[in-house]
Protein backbone atom coordinates (compact mmCIF):
# COMPACT_ATOMS: atom_id res chain seq x y z
CA UNK A 1 0.00 0.00 0.00
CA UNK A 2 1.24 3.48 -0.91
CA UNK A 3 2.38 5.65 1.99
CA UNK A 4 -0.14 8.24 0.80
CA UNK A 5 -3.11 6.01 1.66
CA UNK A 6 -4.18 4.49 4.97
CA UNK A 7 -6.37 1.81 3.33
CA UNK A 8 -5.96 -0.50 0.39
CA UNK A 9 -9.66 -0.46 -0.51
CA UNK A 10 -12.83 1.51 0.12
CA UNK A 11 -16.09 -0.07 -1.02
CA UNK A 12 -18.72 2.57 -1.80
CA UNK A 13 -22.13 1.10 -1.02
CA UNK A 14 -20.32 -1.61 0.88
CA UNK A 15 -23.11 -2.53 3.29
CA UNK A 16 -25.13 -4.49 0.75
CA UNK A 17 -25.29 -7.92 -0.86
CA UNK A 18 -22.56 -7.19 -3.42
CA UNK A 19 -20.22 -4.87 -1.56
CA UNK A 20 -20.00 -6.43 1.89
CA UNK A 21 -18.99 -9.98 0.87
CA UNK A 22 -16.34 -8.47 -1.42
CA UNK A 23 -15.04 -6.23 1.39
CA UNK A 24 -14.89 -9.21 3.75
CA UNK A 25 -13.09 -11.39 1.18
CA UNK A 26 -10.50 -8.73 0.35
CA UNK A 27 -9.84 -8.13 4.04
CA UNK A 28 -9.58 -11.87 4.53
CA UNK A 29 -6.83 -11.95 1.90
CA UNK A 30 -4.80 -9.22 3.56
CA UNK A 31 -6.16 -5.90 2.27
CA UNK A 32 -7.01 -3.13 4.69
CA UNK A 33 -10.61 -2.28 3.80
CA UNK A 34 -13.12 0.38 4.78
CA UNK A 35 -16.81 -0.06 4.00
CA UNK A 36 -18.51 3.23 3.15
CA UNK A 37 -22.30 3.29 3.20
CA UNK A 38 -24.86 6.06 3.65
CA UNK A 39 -26.98 3.84 5.89
CA UNK A 40 -26.28 4.42 9.58
CA UNK A 41 -27.97 1.14 10.38
CA UNK A 42 -25.90 -0.89 7.91
CA UNK A 43 -22.65 0.62 9.16
CA UNK A 44 -23.58 0.01 12.81
CA UNK A 45 -24.50 -3.59 12.03
CA UNK A 46 -21.28 -4.27 10.14
CA UNK A 47 -19.18 -2.55 12.82
CA UNK A 48 -20.77 -4.88 15.39
CA UNK A 49 -19.57 -7.87 13.36
CA UNK A 50 -22.99 -8.73 12.00
CA UNK A 51 -23.94 -9.34 8.37
CA UNK A 52 -27.30 -7.58 7.80
CA UNK A 53 -28.54 -10.27 5.42
CA UNK A 54 -28.22 -14.01 4.96
CA UNK A 55 -24.83 -14.97 3.48
CA UNK A 56 -23.46 -18.32 4.69
CA UNK A 57 -19.92 -18.22 6.02
CA UNK A 58 -19.56 -14.43 5.89
CA UNK A 59 -20.17 -13.46 9.50
CA UNK A 60 -17.34 -15.42 11.17
CA UNK A 61 -14.86 -13.99 8.67
CA UNK A 62 -16.25 -10.49 9.20
CA UNK A 63 -15.77 -10.77 12.94
CA UNK A 64 -12.21 -12.02 12.50
CA UNK A 65 -11.09 -9.28 10.07
CA UNK A 66 -12.64 -6.61 12.30
CA UNK A 67 -10.79 -8.01 15.31
CA UNK A 68 -7.56 -8.06 13.31
CA UNK A 69 -8.05 -4.43 12.26
CA UNK A 70 -8.39 -5.11 8.54
CA UNK A 71 -12.02 -3.98 8.11
CA UNK A 72 -13.88 -0.94 9.36
CA UNK A 73 -17.13 0.75 8.31
CA UNK A 74 -18.12 4.40 8.09
CA UNK A 75 -20.86 6.77 6.93
CA UNK A 76 -18.30 9.54 6.38
CA UNK A 77 -17.57 10.02 2.65
CA UNK A 78 -14.17 11.46 3.56
CA UNK A 79 -12.90 7.89 4.01
CA UNK A 80 -12.92 7.63 0.21
CA UNK A 81 -9.81 9.81 0.13
CA UNK A 82 -7.91 7.36 2.33
CA UNK A 83 -8.01 4.35 -0.02
CA UNK A 84 -5.75 3.42 -2.91
CA UNK A 85 -8.54 1.48 -4.63
CA UNK A 86 -12.11 2.81 -4.77
CA UNK A 87 -14.68 0.10 -5.56
CA UNK A 88 -18.19 1.23 -6.49
CA UNK A 89 -21.06 -1.26 -6.14
CA UNK A 90 -23.80 1.05 -7.42
CA UNK A 91 -25.60 -0.47 -10.39
CA UNK A 92 -27.63 1.03 -13.24
CA UNK A 93 -31.31 1.20 -12.22
CA UNK A 94 -34.30 0.64 -14.51
CA UNK A 95 -37.25 3.00 -14.08
CA UNK A 96 -40.98 2.20 -14.08
CA UNK A 97 -40.96 2.36 -17.88
CA UNK A 98 -38.13 -0.23 -18.05
CA UNK A 99 -35.63 2.37 -19.22
CA UNK A 100 -32.12 2.29 -17.73
CA UNK A 101 -30.57 5.51 -16.46
CA UNK A 102 -26.96 5.59 -17.74
CA UNK A 103 -26.23 8.72 -15.69
CA UNK A 104 -27.24 7.17 -12.35
CA UNK A 105 -23.72 6.03 -11.47
CA UNK A 106 -21.92 9.25 -12.49
CA UNK A 107 -24.57 11.23 -10.59
CA UNK A 108 -24.22 9.00 -7.51
CA UNK A 109 -20.46 9.47 -7.55
CA UNK A 110 -20.82 13.26 -7.45
CA UNK A 111 -21.19 13.11 -3.67
CA UNK A 112 -17.81 11.41 -3.30
CA UNK A 113 -15.96 13.01 -6.18
CA UNK A 114 -14.40 15.78 -4.09
CA UNK A 115 -12.49 13.04 -2.23
CA UNK A 116 -10.98 11.45 -5.34
CA UNK A 117 -7.21 11.79 -5.48
CA UNK A 118 -4.34 11.27 -7.88
CA UNK A 119 -3.03 7.72 -7.66
CA UNK A 120 -6.35 6.09 -6.86
CA UNK A 121 -7.97 3.40 -9.01
CA UNK A 122 -11.75 3.55 -9.50
CA UNK A 123 -13.36 0.13 -10.02
CA UNK A 124 -16.98 -0.25 -11.12
CA UNK A 125 -18.31 -3.52 -9.75
CA UNK A 126 -22.08 -3.76 -10.29
CA UNK A 127 -23.88 -4.32 -13.58
CA UNK A 128 -23.89 -1.19 -15.73
CA UNK A 129 -25.57 -0.11 -18.95
CA UNK A 130 -23.14 -0.40 -21.89
CA UNK A 131 -21.19 2.84 -22.16
CA UNK A 132 -21.40 3.78 -18.47
CA UNK A 133 -17.72 3.00 -17.93
CA UNK A 134 -16.93 5.55 -20.64
CA UNK A 135 -19.25 8.08 -18.97
CA UNK A 136 -17.43 7.63 -15.67
CA UNK A 137 -14.08 8.00 -17.43
CA UNK A 138 -15.31 11.29 -18.90
CA UNK A 139 -16.47 12.43 -15.46
CA UNK A 140 -13.09 11.63 -13.89
CA UNK A 141 -11.26 13.40 -16.71
CA UNK A 142 -13.42 16.47 -16.06
CA UNK A 143 -12.31 16.47 -12.44
CA UNK A 144 -8.69 16.65 -13.51
CA UNK A 145 -7.77 13.68 -11.32
CA UNK A 146 -5.20 11.08 -12.37
CA UNK A 147 -7.45 8.13 -11.59
CA UNK A 148 -7.71 5.15 -13.97
CA UNK A 149 -11.16 3.55 -14.27
CA UNK A 150 -11.78 -0.21 -14.45
CA UNK A 151 -14.92 -2.29 -14.82
CA UNK A 152 -14.67 -5.61 -13.00
CA UNK A 153 -18.19 -7.08 -12.72
CA UNK A 154 -19.30 -9.22 -9.82
CA UNK A 155 -20.43 -12.70 -10.86
CA UNK A 156 -21.43 -14.30 -7.59
CA UNK A 157 -24.78 -15.79 -6.63
CA UNK A 158 -26.38 -14.89 -3.32
CA UNK A 159 -25.48 -17.38 -0.58
CA UNK A 160 -22.40 -18.51 -2.51
CA UNK A 161 -20.34 -15.34 -2.22
CA UNK A 162 -17.78 -16.68 0.23
CA UNK A 163 -17.11 -19.58 -2.10
CA UNK A 164 -17.44 -18.00 -5.54
CA UNK A 165 -15.39 -14.86 -4.84
CA UNK A 166 -12.42 -17.19 -4.56
CA UNK A 167 -13.31 -19.79 -7.19
CA UNK A 168 -14.83 -17.95 -10.16
CA UNK A 169 -12.75 -16.25 -12.85
CA UNK A 170 -12.74 -12.46 -12.53
CA UNK A 171 -13.33 -10.32 -15.61
CA UNK A 172 -11.05 -7.27 -15.60
CA UNK A 173 -11.34 -4.39 -18.05
CA UNK A 174 -9.84 -0.94 -18.35
CA UNK A 175 -8.80 1.35 -21.17
CA UNK A 176 -5.70 2.12 -19.13
CA UNK A 177 -2.90 -0.45 -18.94
CA UNK A 178 -2.14 0.82 -15.45
CA UNK A 179 -5.78 0.42 -14.46
CA UNK A 180 -5.96 -3.08 -15.92
CA UNK A 181 -2.77 -4.18 -14.18
CA UNK A 182 -3.79 -2.75 -10.82
CA UNK A 183 -7.28 -4.24 -10.97
CA UNK A 184 -5.83 -7.62 -11.89
CA UNK A 185 -3.38 -7.36 -9.00
CA UNK A 186 -6.16 -6.56 -6.51
CA UNK A 187 -8.54 -9.31 -7.64
CA UNK A 188 -5.60 -11.64 -8.00
CA UNK A 189 -5.54 -11.77 -4.20
CA UNK A 190 -8.91 -13.57 -4.45
CA UNK A 191 -8.51 -15.71 -7.56
CA UNK A 192 -5.73 -16.59 -9.98
CA UNK A 193 -8.24 -16.74 -12.87
CA UNK A 194 -8.27 -13.30 -14.50
CA UNK A 195 -10.11 -12.72 -17.81
CA UNK A 196 -9.05 -9.62 -19.79
CA UNK A 197 -11.70 -7.77 -21.81
CA UNK A 198 -12.23 -4.26 -23.07
CA UNK A 199 -14.75 -2.19 -21.04
CA UNK A 200 -17.60 -2.44 -23.55
CA UNK A 201 -16.96 -6.18 -23.94
CA UNK A 202 -17.06 -6.63 -20.17
CA UNK A 203 -20.26 -4.60 -19.86
CA UNK A 204 -21.98 -6.81 -22.43
CA UNK A 205 -20.50 -9.98 -20.95
CA UNK A 206 -22.19 -9.21 -17.64
CA UNK A 207 -25.53 -8.40 -19.26
CA UNK A 208 -25.35 -11.44 -21.56
CA UNK A 209 -24.72 -13.70 -18.55
CA UNK A 210 -27.77 -12.60 -16.59
CA UNK A 211 -29.99 -12.42 -19.67
CA UNK A 212 -29.00 -15.93 -20.75
CA UNK A 213 -30.10 -17.27 -17.37
CA UNK A 214 -33.37 -15.33 -17.58
CA UNK A 215 -34.10 -16.76 -21.04
CA UNK A 216 -33.35 -20.32 -19.88
CA UNK A 217 -35.77 -19.89 -16.98
CA UNK A 218 -38.39 -18.56 -19.39
CA UNK A 219 -38.00 -21.60 -21.64
CA UNK A 220 -38.48 -23.91 -18.67
CA UNK A 221 -41.51 -21.97 -17.48
CA UNK A 222 -43.10 -22.02 -20.94
CA UNK A 223 -42.51 -25.76 -21.21
CA UNK A 224 -44.05 -26.18 -17.75
CA UNK A 225 -47.20 -24.33 -18.77
CA UNK A 226 -47.52 -26.43 -21.92
CA UNK A 227 -47.27 -29.68 -19.98
CA UNK A 228 -49.42 -28.51 -17.08
CA UNK A 229 -52.22 -27.38 -19.38
CA UNK A 230 -52.48 -30.98 -20.53
CA UNK A 231 -52.35 -32.50 -17.06
CA UNK A 232 -48.76 -33.72 -17.45
CA UNK A 233 -45.92 -33.55 -14.93
CA UNK A 234 -43.21 -31.34 -16.42
CA UNK A 235 -40.65 -32.31 -13.79
CA UNK A 236 -41.05 -35.97 -14.69
CA UNK A 237 -40.57 -35.06 -18.35
CA UNK A 238 -37.54 -32.89 -17.54
CA UNK A 239 -35.86 -35.60 -15.52
CA UNK A 240 -36.48 -38.08 -18.30
CA UNK A 241 -35.03 -35.94 -21.08
CA UNK A 242 -31.99 -34.79 -19.06
CA UNK A 243 -31.01 -38.18 -17.66
CA UNK A 244 -27.50 -39.00 -18.91
CA UNK A 245 -28.06 -36.62 -21.83
CA UNK A 246 -25.39 -33.87 -21.77
CA UNK A 247 -27.02 -31.59 -24.34
CA UNK A 248 -30.04 -31.05 -22.09
CA UNK A 249 -28.39 -31.02 -18.68
CA UNK A 250 -28.70 -27.23 -18.33
CA UNK A 251 -32.51 -27.20 -18.68
CA UNK A 252 -33.66 -25.75 -15.34
CA UNK A 253 -36.82 -26.57 -13.48
CA UNK A 254 -39.75 -24.14 -13.52
CA UNK A 255 -40.35 -21.46 -10.93
CA UNK A 256 -40.42 -17.74 -10.26
CA UNK A 257 -37.46 -16.10 -12.04
CA UNK A 258 -37.01 -13.03 -9.88
CA UNK A 259 -34.51 -11.04 -7.86
CA UNK A 260 -32.73 -7.74 -8.39
CA UNK A 261 -30.72 -8.66 -11.50
CA UNK A 262 -32.15 -10.99 -14.14
CA UNK A 263 -35.25 -9.06 -15.21
CA UNK A 264 -33.55 -5.67 -14.84
CA UNK A 265 -30.50 -6.66 -16.84
CA UNK A 266 -32.60 -8.21 -19.60
CA UNK A 267 -34.43 -4.92 -19.94
CA UNK A 268 -31.12 -3.04 -19.98
CA UNK A 269 -29.96 -5.22 -22.85
CA UNK A 270 -33.26 -4.64 -24.67
CA UNK A 271 -32.85 -0.87 -24.30
CA UNK A 272 -29.26 -1.12 -25.55
CA UNK A 273 -30.57 -2.87 -28.70
CA UNK A 274 -33.19 -0.14 -29.30
CA UNK A 275 -35.95 -2.43 -27.99
CA UNK A 276 -35.48 -4.91 -30.83
CA UNK A 277 -34.61 -7.71 -28.42
CA UNK A 278 -37.73 -9.79 -29.04
CA UNK A 279 -36.29 -12.82 -27.25
CA UNK A 280 -35.68 -10.82 -24.09
CA UNK A 281 -39.14 -9.28 -24.12
CA UNK A 282 -40.70 -12.70 -24.70
CA UNK A 283 -38.77 -14.06 -21.70
CA UNK A 284 -40.12 -11.19 -19.62
CA UNK A 285 -43.71 -11.97 -20.63
CA UNK A 286 -43.30 -15.64 -19.69
CA UNK A 287 -41.47 -15.15 -16.39
CA UNK A 288 -43.50 -12.17 -15.20
CA UNK A 289 -46.66 -13.95 -16.32
CA UNK A 290 -46.12 -17.10 -14.26
CA UNK A 291 -47.87 -15.76 -11.11
CA UNK A 292 -50.86 -14.80 -13.27
CA UNK A 293 -50.87 -18.25 -14.84
CA UNK A 294 -50.94 -19.93 -11.43
CA UNK A 295 -53.89 -17.82 -10.32
CA UNK A 296 -55.78 -18.50 -13.54
CA UNK A 297 -55.27 -22.24 -13.05
CA UNK A 298 -56.65 -22.02 -9.52
CA UNK A 299 -59.64 -20.02 -10.76
CA UNK A 300 -60.48 -22.85 -13.17
CA UNK A 301 -60.54 -25.41 -10.38
CA UNK A 302 -61.84 -23.53 -7.33
CA UNK A 303 -64.31 -20.86 -6.28
CA UNK A 304 -61.35 -18.62 -5.51
CA UNK A 305 -63.31 -15.51 -4.54
CA UNK A 306 -64.76 -17.40 -1.55
CA UNK A 307 -61.51 -19.03 -0.42
CA UNK A 308 -58.46 -17.99 1.58
CA UNK A 309 -55.11 -18.58 -0.12
CA UNK A 310 -51.86 -19.09 1.78
CA UNK A 311 -48.59 -18.10 0.11
CA UNK A 312 -45.57 -20.03 1.39
CA UNK A 313 -42.36 -18.08 0.82
CA UNK A 314 -41.92 -14.38 0.05
CA UNK A 315 -38.17 -14.08 -0.64
CA UNK A 316 -37.08 -14.24 -4.25
CA UNK A 317 -35.07 -17.46 -3.85
CA UNK A 318 -34.80 -20.46 -1.55
CA UNK A 319 -33.21 -20.11 1.90
CA UNK A 320 -32.93 -16.34 1.41
CA UNK A 321 -34.21 -13.33 3.33
CA UNK A 322 -34.02 -11.09 0.24
CA UNK A 323 -37.40 -9.92 -1.10
CA UNK A 324 -36.06 -7.60 -3.81
CA UNK A 325 -38.19 -7.98 -6.97
CA UNK A 326 -39.71 -11.14 -5.55
CA UNK A 327 -42.62 -12.41 -7.66
CA UNK A 328 -44.27 -13.66 -4.48
CA UNK A 329 -45.41 -10.08 -3.94
CA UNK A 330 -46.84 -9.86 -7.44
CA UNK A 331 -48.68 -13.11 -6.73
CA UNK A 332 -50.02 -11.65 -3.47
CA UNK A 333 -51.28 -8.49 -5.21
CA UNK A 334 -53.16 -10.52 -7.80
CA UNK A 335 -54.67 -12.83 -5.20
CA UNK A 336 -55.85 -9.91 -3.05
CA UNK A 337 -58.04 -8.98 -6.00
CA UNK A 338 -59.11 -12.52 -6.89
CA UNK A 339 -59.45 -14.38 -3.58
CA UNK A 340 -61.47 -13.89 -0.43
CA UNK A 341 -58.29 -13.38 1.62
CA UNK A 342 -54.54 -13.89 1.30
CA UNK A 343 -52.13 -14.98 4.03
CA UNK A 344 -48.37 -15.22 3.64
CA UNK A 345 -45.40 -16.63 5.53
CA UNK A 346 -41.65 -16.93 5.21
CA UNK A 347 -39.11 -18.41 7.66
CA UNK A 348 -36.35 -15.95 6.73
CA UNK A 349 -37.99 -12.60 5.96
CA UNK A 350 -38.07 -10.52 9.13
CA UNK A 351 -41.03 -8.64 10.55
CA UNK A 352 -39.07 -5.42 10.05
CA UNK A 353 -39.09 -6.08 6.30
CA UNK A 354 -42.69 -7.35 6.05
CA UNK A 355 -44.89 -7.06 9.13
CA UNK A 356 -47.84 -8.81 7.43
CA UNK A 357 -46.25 -12.25 7.58
CA UNK A 358 -47.69 -14.98 9.81
CA UNK A 359 -46.16 -18.14 11.28
CA UNK A 360 -46.36 -21.15 8.98
CA UNK A 361 -48.69 -23.04 11.31
CA UNK A 362 -51.19 -20.17 11.26
CA UNK A 363 -51.23 -20.07 7.46
CA UNK A 364 -51.62 -23.85 7.24
CA UNK A 365 -54.54 -23.71 9.66
CA UNK A 366 -56.41 -20.76 8.13
CA UNK A 367 -55.85 -21.15 4.38
CA UNK A 368 -58.10 -23.19 2.09
CA UNK A 369 -55.50 -23.42 -0.69
CA UNK A 370 -51.70 -23.21 -0.46
CA UNK A 371 -49.17 -21.97 -3.02
CA UNK A 372 -45.46 -22.70 -2.63
CA UNK A 373 -44.03 -19.48 -4.03
CA UNK A 374 -40.46 -19.90 -2.74
CA UNK A 375 -38.93 -23.39 -2.52
CA UNK A 376 -37.60 -23.20 1.03
CA UNK A 377 -36.40 -26.59 2.28
CA UNK A 378 -38.84 -26.61 5.17
CA UNK A 379 -41.74 -26.88 2.72
CA UNK A 380 -40.47 -30.19 1.31
CA UNK A 381 -42.11 -32.22 4.08
CA UNK A 382 -45.28 -30.18 4.14
CA UNK A 383 -48.03 -31.98 6.05
CA UNK A 384 -51.46 -30.88 4.90
CA UNK A 385 -54.61 -32.29 3.37
CA UNK A 386 -55.31 -28.99 1.60
CA UNK A 387 -54.74 -28.40 -2.13
CA UNK A 388 -51.18 -27.27 -2.88
CA UNK A 389 -50.06 -25.45 -6.01
CA UNK A 390 -46.35 -26.28 -6.32
CA UNK A 391 -44.76 -25.07 -9.54
CA UNK A 392 -41.33 -25.96 -8.12
CA UNK A 393 -42.36 -29.60 -7.64
CA UNK A 394 -40.90 -29.34 -4.15
CA UNK A 395 -43.46 -31.74 -2.72
CA UNK A 396 -43.62 -34.02 -5.77
CA UNK A 397 -46.85 -32.41 -6.91
CA UNK A 398 -45.76 -31.37 -10.38
CA UNK A 399 -49.19 -30.41 -11.69
CA UNK A 400 -51.01 -27.34 -10.41
CA UNK A 401 -54.06 -28.69 -8.58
Amino acid sequence: MSENFTHDVVVIGGGGHVGLPLAIALADRGSKVVVYDVSDRAVATVSAGKVPFKEPGAEPVLQRVIAEGRLTASTDPAVVADARNVIVVIGTPVDEHLNPDPNAIPNALEGCSRYFRDGQLLILRSTVYPGVTALVEKMIAGLGVDMPVAFCPERIAEHKAMEELYSLPQIVSSRSEVGRARAAELFGTLTDKIVDLEPEEAELAKLFTNTWRYIKFAAANQFYMMANDRGLDFEKIRKGLTQDYPRAKDLPGPGFAAGPCLFKDTMQLAAFDDNRFALGHSAMLVNEGLPLYLVSQLEKRFDLENLTVGILGMSFKAESDDIRSSLSYKLRRVLKFKAKAVLSTDPYVSEEVDDTLLPLDDVLAKADILIIATPHDEYRDLKTDKPVADVWNLTGNGVVV
